[in-house]
């Protein structure tokens, strides 16, 4: 018997018993859905994270201080001696890979204007520090070379402080205290909306470097430098000069550990990237069980089915059917329930990847492979699940079968 006649014949036995058929396929609906959604997931927060890491430069050098590049910021602060900003006059200077140098300090403070305040951490910067990070004003202007020089107190604010403490009003001229230091407000910053992290981009207020270090901390302490290589071809040039330079000035001998870190955002980037892979992989292997289910499930009842279909099993035989020819047609059984139940599953899962996209605000990303992997193994389990039910269909004595009630 050839293989369309084959098909016609499974085909036919699973529309008559259409809604069973259909229950039966839902463990690997559900499977192959679950595969695609979590790898949809997946994808699309790596390719989030990536395009906030661009966004800040694949430039961009951070240097911290403390040697163990695995310690937190916070640790690295407590165990090495902090940058001065005569170190960033010498990296001006002498590094010629490197485009801007910012400092950054920051400190949370509360907020006064008029009757409001507000808690929010207030960063003292340099003016590089607005080209490096790419903020611009939307009202006013950006703290500039004279505001550093003289340690005016000036401040620019962003637009959460903005909305919560000033509402509708314009800032501009306003006083703001922050902390014990009453500065004037020259500028507002465009929106930058929430982080990838989840942190508020526009709760902060900046000010003049040199008027935090002299007016707040008392020295001129530098917690943070922050630079951004002429070219992302240049961005290893560029960390080799700092390092050389600062091993330099905080007298590190040949031979002895840095006691500063410069951290490469591309290394952050690999870094997130080979995370959220595994937790991709990892998901999607669990949702991969319920194709597992979905296969007992498809076992399950074929055996049903052959019990039920015992006399017409007997009849083939009788009428010159071969025991091949009975294995191969519940074989075929079996593979078209886990494969339309497959690609109601592609459907399912794409579908659902585009509406979880759009409800976590993240990038829709369906991979080919990932629909290709997840049916083809939806085919497979219908093989393997089907082997057993069809191979007892196969052993069935004509003459038993017949008298079977």
């Amino acid at each position: 018997m050839n293989v369309s006649t084959t098909l016609s014949l499974a085909g036919s036995a699973l529309v008559r018993n259409t809604l069973r058929s259909l229950l039966t396929t839902l463990g690997v609906v559900i499977g192959v859905g679950a595969v695609v959604i979590m790898h949809a997931m997946g994808q699309g927060a790596t390719e989030l994270v990536t395009g906030e890491i661009q966004n800040l430069g694949s430039n961009m050098l951070v240097i911290i201080p403390g040697g163990d590049s695995r310690a937190a910021f916070g640790s690295a602060l407590l165990s090495a001696p902090l940058f001065r900003h005569a170190d960033l006059e010498a990296i001006r200077r002498e590094c010629d890979a490197v485009r801007y140098v910012s400092a950054s300090n920051s400190l949370m403070v509360r907020a006064v204007a008029g009757e409001k305040n507000r808690l929010t951490t207030l960063f003292g910067t340099t003016p590089e520090h607005y080209a490096t990070r790419d903020f611009h004003a939307a009202l006013g202007r950006l703290l500039n070379e004279e505001d550093e020089r003289q340690a005016a107190k000036v401040c620019l604010i962003g637009e959460t402080v903005r909305r919560e403490l000033f509402g509708a009003g314009n800032p501009l001229g306003a006083e703001l205290r922050l902390s014990h230091l009453t500065c004037k407000v020259v500028g507002a910053l465009v929106s930058k909306g929430v982080s990838t992290f989840g942190t508020d981009q526009d709760d902060l207020v900046f000010m003049p470097s040199t008027t935090f270090a002299r007016r707040l901390l008392g020295d001129d302490r530098l917690g943070m430098i922050m630079i951004s290589a002429v070219s992302e071809a240049r961005t290893d040039e560029a960390r080799e000069q700092v390092t050389s330079l600062l091993r330099q000035r905080r007298r590190i001998r040949q031979g002895d550990d840095d006691n500063f870190a410069v951290r490469d955002l591309r290394e952050v980037q690999a870094l997130l990237g080979k995370v959220t892979g595994v937790l991709t992989s990892l998901l999607a292997g669990v949702a991969a069980i319920s194709l597992v289910v979905g296969g007992i499930g498809i076992m399950n009842i074929m055996l049903v089915s052959v019990t039920e279909r015992t006399r017409e099993i007997g009849l083939r035989l009788a009428v010159g059917a071969r025991p091949r020819d009975i294995l191969q047609q519940f074989l075929i059984e079996s593979v078209l329930l886990s494969s339309v139940g497959g690609l109601i599953g592609l459907v399912f899962g794409i579908s659902g990847a585009y509406l979880v996209s759009r409800g976590m605000h993240i990038p829709y990303s369906v991979s080919p492979e990932a629909c290709t992997v997840a049916f083809s193994f939806a085919v497979l389990v219908g093989v393997l699940f089907g082997v057993v039910p069809a191979r007892k269909a196969s052993k069935l004595h004509p003459i038993a079968a017949l008298r079977y009630e």
